[in-house]
């Protein structure tokens, strides 16, 4: 059974930070881009980053430059994105996704995805 499991969000001041994670399992991630997600209420999901299968690169949406960094573990089969300096703006629901063999920006702009995670609240607030 294909699952892709996410943990590790919650409530947190701003300035703070976050770690989320996603760990799959029924599928190895070796072969595919892995991108992170989120949907603010009432608007639309957007990318925030994405990274390549083959050479780690990378994408982030402009916003999120210099604060979040997206990470992979094959061999744990896990993928992260740290998230440091958090604002209110960042409050939205996060997911992440899978994509077999995209480009990191063109998968953050399209928003496609293989396989989904569940989906992770992030709340930034004093």
């Amino acid at each position: 059974q294909v699952q892709f499991v996410q943990s590790g969000g919650g409530l947190v001041q701003p300035g703070g930070s976050l770690r989320l994670s996603c760990a799959a399992s029924g599928f190895t991630l070796d072969d595919y881009a892995i991108g992170w997600f989120r949907q603010h209420p009432g608007k639309e999901r957007e990318g925030v980053s994405c990274i390549s299968s083959s050479d780690d690169s990378t994408y982030y949406e402009d916003s999120v430059k210099g604060r979040f960094t997206i990470s992979r573990d094959n061999a744990k089969n896990t993928v992260y994105l740290q998230m440091n300096s958090l604002k209110p703006e960042d409050t939205a629901l996060y997911y992440c996704a899978a994509l077999l063999y995209a480009a990191p920006q063109a998968m953050c702009a399209s928003g496609d995805g293989m396989y989904w995670g569940q989906g992770t609240q992030v709340t930034v607030s004093s």
